[in-house]
């Protein structure tokens, strides 16, 4: 009996949770035997992210449509653990997903850098809100803060920043394995935030170091401005009766 391609139920099955798991596992053991360092996701709750930046992060890639298709099954993915690696340098994501077949499919995602022009607008609406780096990196800062960071000119990339690749025969434009690394990124931010402005090329001892000297030289700027709220003498003498 001839098979007809666009008719072909297996090309598209789905690999059960088992086979994916017995997968990744064995990648995992054959790459650490060859020497190679890997960094996988590893998902032990109910929520990917459970910190501000992670969450965040998620949050920004589910609110664009063009990905809304192709999260979910990406989201099953990150979750069963096959994302056996996933290292995160400056514009760059590179990663390793276990899929159907026995040999990980390679992933990149590229972010394109944030201007000095855009870093420079965040850092001026952020100088009277960010007090230290803790604070920024636990993500305890004012609501309007947040809402800056994740707005169409914030410090979370819009869809037309992010560019990816996968080695995988997928056409569609964003494939599950890529989804899947999306999702391992805010994992990863859940356990290291500094990883965000390394990924977004941002020095972030220098941000909050432009940032609260902008503060300070706005509160110079004001230190001769006499302020409303300053009794005169005369005031104060009327105010308590004193002639």
């Amino acid at each position: 009996m001839s098979r007809n391609y666009w008719k072909s139920e297996s090309y598209y099955d789905q690999p059960s949770e088992s086979t994916l798991k017995t997968n990744s596992s064995n990648s995992q053991k054959k790459m650490k035997e060859k020497g190679v360092e890997l960094e996988p996701i590893i998902i032990t709750g109910r929520s990917i992210a459970n910190n501000w930046w992670g969450k965040a992060w998620c949050m920004n890639l589910e609110r664009y449509a063009d990905y809304d298709s192709r999260l979910p099954r990406g989201k099953r993915y990150v979750r069963m653990g096959t994302v056996i690696d996933l290292k995160i340098e400056k514009g760059k994501i590179a990663a390793r997903v276990q899929g159907n077949r026995k040999t990980p499919y390679k992933i990149e995602v590229r972010i394109s850098p944030l201007s000095e022009a855009k870093c420079q607008a965040i850092i001026q609406k952020s100088s009277h809100k960010i007090e230290n780096l803790e604070a920024l990196v636990s993500g305890q800062f004012p609501e309007e803060l947040k809402d800056v960071f994740l707005s169409s000119e914030g410090l979370f990339p819009s869809p037309k920043e992010i560019s990816f690749n996968c080695s995988c025969p997928d056409w569609a434009n964003m494939c599950k394995h890529v989804a899947a690394v999306l999702y391992g990124v805010g994992a990863r931010f859940d356990n290291d935030p500094l990883l965000f402005f390394r990924l977004r090329g941002i020095e972030v001892d220098r941000f909050i170091d432009v940032a609260i000297a902008n503060k300070v030289e706005s509160m110079l700027e004001n230190v001769h401005v006499k302020s409303k709220r300053i009794l005169n003498e005369d005031d104060i003498s009327s105010l308590f009766g004193i002639l």
